[in-house]
């Protein structure tokens, strides 16, 4: 598939899947900057990479993902800051270093032009500390530079957005290499689906696939070929293949597609070592519902299903989270039966977290509901009682009496 080369200097129309994708970058991009810089930190230090930048500016006056990160610093800071100020609280200084590359000198030119107007709105906020640095290269030449740059600032929280055209330029090694390089980094993901089947064709002898995954990947060629991706069953299969191949990048890995009836083609994906970050990335896409869409089970084994059985399409709106606490009302204590009938919650937290699309509320209130499991304190053993307070550091166990229920894992049942 050829990549196609926008003319920013025309301006480019916002369609509807970059408009979702901007949305999910946007919301959770902010809700990261809140959970990082939660009080009592008071400085926060990071790195921005958007690899893929663009000009920064859409048609309309709409921003592009640089512009985006920029905008969410400043309501960040001023939200958080206005927050403490109230509560007496010591205030918060956030320092940014933003890499924007962009393989076109002319795009990257523009982008230029746009930051520095951005940036000229700033000049108030004396928290907000931010130095955009610009580049044009392609990606695979860029990386090594950019690595020996972010390595010099001695900064470990990095957050990658790698929004390429079809799926050539960033290969599953270079993602593998940010998240462990450095200490905290997290990776948006963005490619097309029909450009990932191509790259991973039977006819790519440099591409080593494991059987089962050969197939899948002849079953979904042939099935987009015949114009099938508006089928859900087709979306399932198509997240199957694309988390075969690219869940064991990271020990978290959210593999949902932009939701479009017409033709799931858009795939937006977050990497990360951390539980926590994966817990957030699922809110938020239930915050703004309707942007991904998921098809399988709703519970904590997302993809353990066989099509006609439990699989239905997931859309992170209220129906998705009605569908996931009927399934989680079961596989919650199937967890913790597994781990010998008593877990701490930082550990059934790292055991499901990338095998869910739940809302951490409703997990949470569906501990509470089940008669066969019981939150403690780590303090003094005591009942959690309400889901707003379970804690990482509380204990899920199974109770001693428990109702008439037969503890069933489907999974390793067929």
């Amino acid at each position: 598939m050829v990549s196609k080369k926008y003319q920013w200097g025309e301006g480019v129309a916002l369609l509807p899947h970059t408009q979702k994708k901007h949305a999910i970058l946007r919301d959770y991009f902010l809700q990261y900057l809140l959970t990082r810089c939660h009080y009592p930190t008071r400085s926060f230090k990071l790195v921005i990479v958007d690899a893929f930048s663009g000009s920064g500016m859409y048609e309309g006056n709409n921003y592009g993902s640089s512009l985006i990160f920029l905008d969410v610093l400043h309501q960040a800071i001023v939200g958080e800051n206005t927050r403490r100020h109230a509560e007496n609280l010591p205030e918060l200084h956030i320092e940014c270093l933003l890499c924007f590359n962009d393989i076109e000198t002319e795009t990257i030119n523009m982008l230029k032009a746009n930051v520095e107007t951005f940036c000229s709105t700033l000049t108030d906020v004396s928290q907000l500390t931010v130095r955009p640095e610009f580049s044009s290269y392609a990606f695979d030449a860029w990386y090594p530079l950019l690595k020996q740059r972010i390595q010099q600032t001695g900064c470990n929280n990095v957050f990658f957005n790698l929004d390429q055209c079809g799926y050539k330029h960033v290969g599953t090694d270079v993602i593998r290499d940010i998240l462990s390089s450095w200490k905290s980094a997290e990776v948006l993901l963005t490619f097309m689906i029909e450009s990932l089947i191509n790259y991973l064709s039977p006819k790519k002898e440099n591409v080593h696939l494991e059987p089962s995954l050969r197939a899948q990947v002849t079953d979904l060629s042939t099935a987009f070929n015949q114009g099938n991706l508006s089928r859900v069953t087709w979306l399932g299969q198509a997240e199957q293949m694309v988390f075969n191949y690219l869940g064991q990048v990271a020990q978290f890995v959210s593999p949902f597609t932009i939701n479009n009836p017409n033709g799931w083609r858009y795939w937006l994906m977050h990497f990360a070592t951390s539980y926590r970050a994966r817990q957030v990335f699922n809110n938020v896409l239930h915050q703004d519902n309707a942007t991904q869409a998921h098809y399988g089970r709703a519970g904590l084994n997302m993809l353990s299903y066989t099509p006609g059985d439990d699989a239905q399409l997931y859309l992170f709106n209220e129906d998705s989270r009605e569908q996931a606490k009927a399934s989680l009302y079961d596989d919650i204590p199937n967890v913790v039966s597994r781990s010998g009938d008593t877990l701490e919650m930082d550990e059934f937290y790292k055991l499901v977290y990338n095998g869910t699309p739940a809302h951490s509320d409703d997990i949470h209130q569906m501990m509470i509901d089940n008669p066969d499991v019981e939150i403690l304190t780590r303090e003094d053993g005591g009942r959690r009682r309400k889901a707003n307070t379970i804690r990482s550091t509380d204990v899920i166990k199974l109770k001693k009496q428990r109702s008439f229920f037969i503890f069933f894992d489907k999974k390793r049942s067929d």
